[in-house]
């Protein structure tokens, strides 16, 4: 069996909204140079999209944990709900 490898799990909050989307939830081994990609517009098709339309991004969240705990965060849905830039009370939820 092969140990799951520990990155960082991040959420991006977009300047705007691209059509329904206002987050992308991600995980990278090597956040930094993952947030350069993405701000040259590389990375996820979502966020190569919303850097075409001139959109930008913050981020917002990170925790530590592997690829699963990313898509247990991202299968839960409802991103705004554990964004700190939305205006709400973050949840801690699936972030710790």
């Amino acid at each position: 069996m092969t140990a799951a490898i520990i990155g960082t799990i991040y959420l991006l909050h977009f300047d705007q909204p691209y059509k329904h989307a206002r987050h992308y939830i991600g995980w990278s081994d090597n956040l930094t140079n993952r947030l350069a990609s993405d701000q040259r517009g590389g990375g996820a098709n979502l966020i190569a999209v919303i850097r075409h339309a001139g959109i930008g991004f913050t981020l917002a969240r990170t925790c530590t944990g592997a690829r699963g705990k990313e898509r247990t965060i991202k299968r839960a849905g409802g991103a705004t709900h554990y964004c700190p830039l939305c205006g709400t009370h973050p949840r801690i939820g699936r972030w710790t």
